[in-house]
């Protein structure tokens, strides 16, 4: 028989979920996007908002979703301010490939603690949905900063 593997809700997942940060929607942001699972249905909306050097300053969320997807938008959002709009396209493009199978966990603080999922494709639309919604706002917010 094979070996004992990781349960894919765990006390870790569970915290985050329950903990996540900028959970509350920005009144006026540079840009706004809604991501839907079509498999699960759950929904994350991410509104930011750039700095003058085109990084992220402010960051709201209003998410509807699984536990995993809860718990990957709390990820993101605990490490999103900051970052430009290529760093958080990086970060998607290599969730993405690593759920995938096809590369390394993605250096995102946390990230890792998804491996237990990575059998579980029906699972990865979720988890993927915060950044997401978070690369395409900021690639939207510095369209509307550049024009």
């Amino acid at each position: 028989m094979g070996g004992v593997t990781a349960p894919l809700y765990n006390t870790e997942i569970l915290r985050l979920a329950a903990t996540i940060p900028h959970h509350e929607r920005l009144e006026s942001p540079m840009a706004s996007v809604e991501k839907r699972s079509p498999v699960c249905g759950s929904r994350v909306t991410v509104d930011l908002d750039l700095d003058e050097e085109g990084r992220v300053s402010a960051l709201g969320l209003l998410v509807r979703a699984c536990a995993l997807g809860q718990a990957s938008s709390s990820l993101m959002a605990a490490n999103a301010i900051g970052r430009t709009p290529e760093e958080l396209a990086d970060a998607r493009d290599a969730l993405t490939r690593w759920l995938a199978g096809e590369a390394p966990p993605p250096d995102w603080p946390g990230l890792g603690l998804f491996e237990p999922a990575l059998p579980h494709s029906a699972r990865h639309a979720s988890i993927r949905l915060a950044f997401e919604a978070a690369a395409e706002a900021a690639e939207h917010a510095r369209e509307r900063q550049v024009a």
